[in-house]
């Protein structure tokens, strides 16, 4: 071979080294995984859906366990408790009594009227495309998620996310009001009555909204979870 030949072939070999794509340094090419940001709690949540995620479509079964947490989750059974109590202390209607028994009829008349008024606004927003659930923004400033918290108490997402008036609440709690005077006792079936629990009843979705609006976020300062 040609002394000049030589003297190539030799530099090659010593620096082909260079050339060969190790793992090693392949590896710290690599870039590194980027954080995960955290998730709103309240994606996953059967009543409530994050302003911040893509929205997708009640299905029928989610309307069913919609219906059925409202009326029989932790926080309805709760306050269906302290306004039987409340309504037992004052002897509410006379009728029923201020005793255990009296507390029992109350609490059940409390529990048939908010599964009748869960049933119609799950029912009949399936006919027009109404999404029951609470959409929670916790992106807006203190005033904003207040006026939010008001917003969705009479406004619903329809089938493409937008917002809407909320049609099947308007009727549904106003509707099993004035339906349950067919049930109740003389002294608690009057149109006075009925319009007196139907404010009752805006105002327990206001509050409603305002705990499903907030209480994610006082739950990880306070609990830190």
């Amino acid at each position: 071979m040609h002394p000049r030949s030589k003297t190539v072939a030799s530099l090659l070999l010593c620096f082909s080294p260079c050339f060969v794509p190790w793992p090693c340094c392949s590896q710290a090419l690599e870039k590194p995984d980027a954080p995960t940001a955290k998730s709103d709690p309240s994606i996953n949540d059967l009543k409530v859906i994050s302003a911040q995620a893509p929205y997708q479509y009640i299905t029928g079964k989610q309307r069913f366990e919609w219906a059925a947490i409202e009326t029989f989750g932790p926080e309805s059974l709760l306050v269906g408790t302290v306004s039987a109590g409340i309504s037992t202390a004052r002897d509410h209607p006379a009728e029923y009594g201020p005793h255990w028994d009296g507390f029992a009829k109350r609490y059940g008349m409390r529990l048939t009227g908010v599964a009748t008024s869960n049933t119609l606004e799950a029912g009949l927003g399936a006919l027009w495309g109404e999404d029951p659930r609470y959409v929670r923004n916790p992106l807006l400033p203190f005033k904003k998620r207040l006026g939010n918290v008001f917003r969705y108490s009479f406004m619903a997402r329809n089938r493409n996310g937008q917002p809407m008036p909320a049609y099947a609440r308007y009727i549904a709690i106003p509707g099993n009001n004035f339906l349950s005077n067919t049930w109740r006792v003389s002294s608690d079936a009057t149109t006075a009555a009925a319009l007196r629990r139907t404010g009752y009843g805006i105002a327990g979705e206001i509050c409603s909204n305002a705990w499903n609006e907030f209480w994610p976020d006082l739950k990880r300062r306070f609990l830190n979870r």
